[in-house]
């Protein structure tokens, strides 16, 4: 059975023809979808090849408009970040080149690390005036979680940077005080310091005066430094003192509407929004307040910043503290070594002094030529008034630092003590009203030496046998020393160095030295009077 020639059927469909021309159709699209991740892959690198914040934003808006062929993107950061960045041209809407919403083609996704949300990217005018594909929303999505991790670390890599340059900014502040650098200067390098890293628009430090009942702005830093600089405010009247009292910050949105903020400070800080006010040292030995202000509605400081600062400020507290502490052990240190001066000077020096000019003024007599006698009595006079500098010195060692009234009594007494000795008697003493008031250091030294003066006359010239002493500060402002004697009273046209060095002093105070007869003219004994201010230096 003849059968006719069979035509040669077309290939059916999975025969080895359409599989080889399947995968060549396709070709295109597989090397497009490659290039496409390593693009992706590509962008992924650059954009975490970096730790500046800065750049790697910089790097992912531009990645993204590469990637996704688009003519304008921009990354727009949300929360305490916020700000926008942007690449190509920026596309008009409605006539504007503003904030306003894109038209044509549009792509937006979210930049998130988890639940975390940093920002949007988003970008418009594609390439060819086509519309964005599902693919290149793929590849911006994948773009965009590897963004997210890149700013993540951006800022962790930012922060530490930051809480760096607080530590070595506190290191310095710590350093300088220790250092022995006057606290007030570095209460100034810390307002600008405080100024420079927290990025508030106003930064003011203010201590406390008056016994706590004023606090005085002593430096500032920023937008209306100047106005505000030297400011004092009441203590109960005013946020900084509160601070002051309590020892703990107190932060306000709105400081000009504030009930509390002193009405000496609302005119010239009228321009700020949210204030914070910081205590410099602990609750109880709180020494200053610092105050970080943000222009009315400008972005509050957020917490990490305001925890920086209060740690700054606690860390300032510290180191004040240290720097009094070490200051008091020098102190000390350095009036016991006067101490011991001044009792040297007092038990060895005078001594020696004192009984050598006794000595030298009991041979007089005995000494027939009158050009020696003439010259020993000089010496004896050069030697009391080398005493009473000496006297001057002592006094002025001992007093340093302590209190004046205080002070003067106990040295009044003491020297009348002391010269009860040479009288061979105590003199009556009285101390008059005035003396628990501050008296000038000069004036309370120049007061003893005249006291010293005085009583050693007595008991070398006057063979008296009552003294009576006594000191007051008068109401009109006068520190006055009186000392009278029953003895045979000052000789005519007796002219003694020591009391012409009591008069030239009282002189140089604005003073008076007055001597007279004791039981008035024509009377026994001497009556010294010597007059000078209270107040002189």
């Amino acid at each position: 059975m003849d059968r006719a020639p069979q035509t040669p059927a077309a290939a059916a469909p999975g025969q080895p023809g359409e599989l080889l021309a399947g995968p060549q159709g396709r070709l295109p699209v597989v090397q497009a979808t490659q290039d496409r991740l390593r693009g992706l892959l590509q962008a992924v690198l650059t954009v975490g090849s970096g730790l500046d914040l800065e750049t790697t934003l910089t790097r992912i808006v531009d990645a993204a408009v590469e990637l996704v062929d688009a003519g304008y993107g921009a990354l727009a950061l949300a929360g305490d970040d916020e700000r926008r960045l942007e690449s190509g041209e920026r596309p008009e809407a409605d006539g504007s080149a503003g904030r306003n919403p894109p038209t044509g083609a549009f792509l937006g996704v979210p930049v998130r690390v988890g639940e975390q949300v940093f920002g949007n990217l988003f970008l418009t005018e594609k390439r060819g005036g086509g519309q964005f594909t599902k693919d290149d929303h793929g590849v911006l999505t994948a773009l965009g979680a590897a963004a997210g991790i890149a700013i993540e670390n951006a800022r962790l890599y930012d922060e530490a940077r930051h809480q760096q340059r607080w530590l070595q900014a506190s290191g310095e502040v710590t350093t300088s005080l220790l250092s022995g650098t006057d606290p007030r200067h570095v209460l100034s390098a810390v307002t600008v310091k405080v100024h420079e890293l927290s990025g508030a628009d106003l930064v003011l430090l203010g201590i406390p005066e008056d016994d706590g009942r004023s606090v005085t702005i002593t430096s500032a830093e920023g937008d209306g430094a100047d106005r505000v600089r030297g400011l004092v405010l009441p203590a109960d009247g005013s946020l900084a003192g509160q601070v002051l009292l309590t020892g703990h910050p107190v932060t306000v949105p709105d400081f000009p509407a504030h009930p509390r903020a002193a009405a000496a400070a609302r005119g010239p800080m009228g321009h700020l929004g949210q204030m914070m006010i910081f205590p410099i040292g602990a609750p109880g030995n709180v020494r200053g307040v610092l105050s970080v202000g943000r222009r009315r509605g400008a972005a509050a400081l957020t917490p990490a910043t305001a925890d920086l600062i209060a740690s700054f400020a606690a860390q300032a507290g510290v180191a004040l503290e240290l720097a009094a502490r070490r200051s008091d052990a020098e102190r000390l240190s350095l009036y016991e070594d006067r101490d011991r001066i001044a009792r040297d000077l007092h038990d060895l020096v005078i001594q020696r002094l004192y009984a050598t000019g006794m000595s030298l003024e009991g041979m007089v007599p005995m000494i027939g030529h009158p050009e020696v006698a003439r010259r020993v009595r000089g010496a004896v006079d050069a030697m009391d008034e080398t005493i009473m500098d000496i006297r001057v010195t002592i006094f002025a060692l001992q007093s340093r630092g302590a209190h004046p009234a205080v002070s003067l009594r106990s040295e009044i007494v003491g020297i009348v003590d002391e010269m009860a000795v040479m009288l061979g008697f105590a003199p009556s003493l009285r101390l008059g009203q005035g003396l628990d008031d501050p008296v000038g250091p000069e004036a309370a030294g120049y007061l003893l030496t005249a006291l010293r003066e005085a009583l050693s006359n007595t008991a070398r010239h006057a063979r008296a046998t009552r003294v009576e002493v006594s000191v007051e500060a008068d109401a009109a402002g006068q520190l006055i020393l009186r000392v009278t004697d029953n003895g045979t009273g000052i000789p005519a046209g007796v002219h003694r160095s020591g009391l012409r060095n009591l008069a030239q002093r009282a002189g140089s105070l604005n003073g008076v030295l007055e001597l007279g007869p004791a039981d008035g003219p024509g009377g026994r004994g001497t009556a010294l009077v010597w007059r000078v201010p209270r107040d002189s230096a």
